[in-house]
C-alpha cells in the first residue's frame, strides 16, 4: 500500500486546498508517483477545482475521472453504498501511486450526523491517518486548540488516527502561541499566517460572479487578484485620494471624468497600479469618450455588467478568490507558506513514506529548489524586461529560493509586475544607467581589461549594458550568482564572463551538461551548448568539470567518454581524440572512475556493457556522458529530449571561478526557476 494521508476539517474555510498543496509537493520531493483523491465531490456536473488544480502538481498518471469517489447526492442517497464505492475507487488510485493526497469535504453541503464524523469513517476505511486542517480566522490561540481538542476526540471516537494539525488564516502575531497551544494537545501541529491574497479573487472571477463581459484591456490582466473593491461615487480628485494598490474600482460609465482619471492615474507614476474597472447599470462610455480611451490604448482590464452600484458591490464583496488551475501567484504563495512554516521532512516522518530508489524529474526539480532555499543566495537577473523573467522572479520570492536582484528602470519593472498580479517587493531593481555603482563597475572593468587597451571612459559605456553590468556585480562579490540568456544570445551572456570572472585553476575552457531527467534516474549530458570541437585536453577538462558539477547535484560521477566505437574496438582520429582525452582524465584525476572510448548503448544499457566491454567498472552505469563534439551532444540531448520526453535542465555552465548561466531564448518560467535555483546551488559551492 502508498503512503497516504487524509487531510479533513470540522468546518468550511479552512484553507485546505492551500495545505493540500503543500503536503503534496513535500511528497513530491520524496515519492516518485504522488497522486491525489476526492473521496467527496460536489457534483458530476461542474469541475472540482481544487481536484483540478492540485492534478497539475501530481507526479502519478491519473485522469480526473478517477480522482473522484462519490458526490454529496450519492452519500446523501445511500451512505454504505457511496462509502463501498469511495473504498474502491481509491484503491485504483493508490495502486498507480507511491503516496496519496486524500482531501475531504468542503462543507458545501451536510453529511449526517456531522461532516468530519464521515470522513473521519472514509479515512479509516481508506487506512489513511488525518492531517486535520483547522480555520485560525478570529481566533485566539485558547480557542483554536480547544476546537483542535474537540475535533481529535470525535477522531478517535471513530478510530481514526491524527498525525498533524495544521491551523491555517490565523493572526500573524499569533503564530507562536497558537502553534504551542495546538502541540499541547500531543499532536505534531504547525500554523499558517492569514494572507489577504489568498482570498483576494481574480478581476476574471469578478466578471464571472457578475456575469460581465471584458469591455476593453487585456485579457491576460483578468487574473491579477483584486486585493480592494473601491465605489467610485465620488468626484474624480477624492477617489484619486482613495485609490489603493490592486484595487477593483466600481464606477458607473457616464462618469467620465472618473473614467478618464481611474485609466491615467494607473499609467502614471505615483499613483497606485489598479487591478481593474467595473462599469455598473449597463452603461457604456460616451461615443466620444470611448474613442478617446480606445486612443489611449489601456491594458488596464475594464469589464461591465448589468447590476446597479449597490448589487455590484454586494456581489464583489462577497466573492471569495480559489487556489485553482491558472492562480500562480496563489499557488506560489501556499507552497511559499508551507514550504516556511511547516516542517517538512518532520510531516514526511510522521507519514511513513518510504524513500525510493529511483529519482523521477519531479523529485529531482522539488531537490532543486529545496537545496537552493537553505542559503538563500544573492542572484542577479538582467532582463527584467521580459514577462518570463518577472514571473519566474515572483514564484523564486515567494518560496523564498533565493535573492535577487533585477536590472531595469525601477519605475517600469514594478509597473509591468504590478500589471501581471506579481509580487517583485522583496527584489532589488537597478538601473545600470543611473546607479552609484557605475564608475566603481568601470574603473575594476578597466583594470581588468587594461592589457587589451580598455580605457574608463570606453569602460563606462560598457557597463551600461545589463549583462556587463550583472557579471560585475557578481565579479565584485555584490551578488553571488547571474541568470541571462532569455532575450539575450549565448555569446552576449557569457563574453563579460570570460572578461572578467575568467576559468577556475587548472581548467582550460568554459563548457556545459545537460541535467537529463528520464523517468527514473538523472545523467548528466557534456558538452551540448558551448565548445563546438573541442580538442583532446579540452574533452578532458569538459570531462573533469562535467563530474564535479554532477556531483553538486547528487549524482555519483561515473564519466563516459563517448565514441562511435567501444574499447579497442575501433580506429580512426575521431576515436583516438576521445582516447587520449579518456587517457589525460585518469592522469590528472585517477579518483575519478572513467572510461572510453565507449558507445551510448554500452554506457548505459548492462546487457549491452556485459557484451563490448565486460571488464569496464563503468559500462552500463554510467551517469555522466561526454560527447566527442558540440554536433554529437546537441542534437543527442534534443532527441532524448523530445522522444524520451526527458526533461533537460541547463545548460548549466562550468568551469567559470563564479556561476554564470544561461537561458534558451525559448525557456519557460519553470527552466528560468530551475536555473536560478541551479545557480545558487553552484554559488553556494563557491
Amino acid at each position: 500500500m502508498p503512503s497516504s494521508v487524509y487531510i479533513a476539517a470540522p468546518s468550511g474555510d479552512t484553507g485546505k486546498s492551500t495545505i493540500a498543496l503543500g503536503v503534496l509537493h513535500f511528497l513530491a520531493s520524496s515519492a516518485a508517483r504522488v497522486g491525489v483523491f476526492r473521496p467527496i465531490s460536489r457534483t458530476n456536473d461542474h469541475t472540482d477545482y481544487i481536484l483540478e488544480m492540485l492534478l497539475e502538481h501530481t507526479t502519478a498518471d491519473l485522469e480526473y475521472e478517477q480522482c473522484i469517489g462519490a458526490t454529496y447526492a450519492e452519500v446523501h442517497a445511500d451512505p454504505e453504498r457511496a462509502l463501498s464505492d469511495i473504498v474502491s475507487r481509491y484503491h485504483v488510485v493508490a495502486e498507480k501511486c507511491d503516496a496519496v493526497v486524500i482531501v475531504g469535504s468542503d462543507y458545501t453541503d451536510v453529511v449526517s450526523p456531522t461532516e468530519l464524523t464521515f470522513n473521519a469513517r472514509v479515512a479509516v476505511n481508506l487506512g489513511a491517518p488525518v492531517l486535520l486542517a483547522l480555520s485560525g480566522s478570529g481566533r485566539d490561540a485558547e480557542t483554536i486548540a480547544h476546537a483542535a481538542e474537540l475535533c481529535l476526540s470525535e477522531l478517535r471516537t471513530m478510530r481514526a488516527h491524527t498525525v498533524a494539525i495544521i491551523a491555517n488564516r490565523c493572526a500573524p502575531d499569533q503564530i507562536n502561541d497558537i502553534t504551542k497551544a495546538l502541540e499541547a494537545t500531543g499532536v505534531a501541529a504547525w500554523a499558517l499566517p492569514e494572507v489577504p491574497l489568498m482570498v483576494a479573487p481574480t478581476m476574471q472571477e469578478l466578471l464571472d460572479a457578475l456575469g460581465g463581459e471584458l469591455y476593453s484591456g487585456d485579457a491576460e490582466l483578468l487574473q491579477r487578484e483584486a486585493t480592494a473593491v473601491l465605489v467610485g461615487a465620488m468626484t474624480a480628485e477624492h477617489l484619486l485620494e482613495r485609490l489603493q494598490e490592486g484595487a477593483a474600482v466600481i464606477a458607473p460609465a457616464d462618469r467620465s471624468d472618473v473614467l478618464l482619471a481611474l485609466v491615467n492615474a494607473h499609467e502614471a507614476e505615483g499613483f497606485p497600479s489598479l487591478a481593474g474597472i467595473i462599469f455598473n447599470g449597463g452603461l457604456l462610455p460616451h461615443r466620444s469618450v470611448a474613442s478617446l480611451v480606445e486612443g489611449l490604448k489601456p491594458k488596464l482590464p475594464i469589464i461591465t455588467t448589468e447590476h446597479g452600484t449597490f448589487k455590484t458591490a454586494s456581489i464583489a464583496a462577497e466573492t471569495r478568490g480559489r487556489v485553482g488551475v491558472g492562480s500562480q501567484r496563489k499557488v506560489d504563495t501556499a507552497l511559499g507558506l508551507m514550504e516556511k512554516h511547516v516542517d517538512a521532512p518532520a510531516l514526511i516522518k510522521q507519514l511513513e513514506v518510504m524513500m525510493p530508489s529511483v529519482m523521477t524529474p519531479q523529485m529531482f526539480e522539488y531537490q532543486l529548489i529545496d537545496r537552493a532555499r537553505e542559503h538563500r543566495k544573492h542572484i542577479v537577473l538582467p532582463e527584467a524586461t521580459d514577462d518570463r523573467i518577472l514571473r519566474a522572479a515572483s514564484r523564486l520570492l515567494q518560496r523564498e529560493v533565493a535573492q535577487l536582484t533585477l536590472l531595469g528602470e525601477e519605475s517600469t519593472v514594478r509597473k509591468r509586475a504590478a500589471e501581471l498580479g506579481l509580487d517583485l517587493e522583496a527584489a532589488d531593481i537597478i538601473n545600470p544607467a543611473t546607479s552609484d555603482l557605475l564608475d566603481k563597475f568601470a574603473t575594476e572593468y578597466a583594470r581588468v581589461r587594461a592589457h587589451k587597451g580598455m580605457t574608463e571612459e570606453r569602460a563606462r559605456e560598457m557597463m551600461v549594458d545589463v549583462a556587463y553590468f550583472g557579471t560585475m556585480m557578481v565579479h565584485m562579490d555584490i551578488a553571488d550568482g547571474m541568470v541571462s540568456g532569455a532575450v539575450h544570445t549565448t555569446a552576449h551572456t557569457i563574453r563579460p564572463a570570460f572578461e572578467v570572472i575568467k576559468t577556475v585553476p587548472n581548467c582550460s575552457i568554459v563548457s556545459s551538461i545537460f541535467l537529463m531527467c528520464l523517468a527514473d534516474e538523472v545523467l548528466a549530458y557534456g558538452d551540448c551548448a558551448v565548445v563546438p570541437v573541442p580538442t583532446s585536453e579540452q574533452l578532458a577538462d569538459i570531462a573533469i568539470s562535467s563530474a564535479e558539477t554532477a556531483r553538486q547535484f547528487g549524482i555519483e560521477p561515473k564519466v563516459a567518454m563517448l565514441s562511435y566505437s567501444s574499447g579497442e574496438s575501433g580506429s580512426g582520429e575521431d576515436v583516438d581524440k576521445v582516447r587520449r582525452a579518456t587517457k589525460i582524465v585518469q592522469d590528472r584525476r585517477p579518483d575519478l572512475l572513467v572510461d572510453g572510448p565507449i558507445q551510448y548503448d554500452a554506457a548505459v544499457e548492462p546487457s549491452v556493457a556485459r557484451s563490448k566491454m565486460p571488464d569496464s567498472k563503468i559500462a552500463g552505469e554510467a551517469t555522466v556522458l561526454i560527447f566527442p563534439d558540440l554536433n554529437t551532444g546537441n542534437n543527442t540531448y534534443k532527441a532524448v529530449q523530445r522522444s524520451a520526453g526527458a526533461v533537460a535542465i541547463g545548460p548549466v555552465l562550468q568551469g567559470l571561478n563564479k556561476p554564470i548561466n544561461d537561458l534558451s531564448r525559448g525557456a519557460l518560467v519553470q527552466d528560468i526557476v530551475n536555473t536560478v535555483a541551479i545557480t545558487a546551488i553552484q554559488a553556494h559551492k563557491e
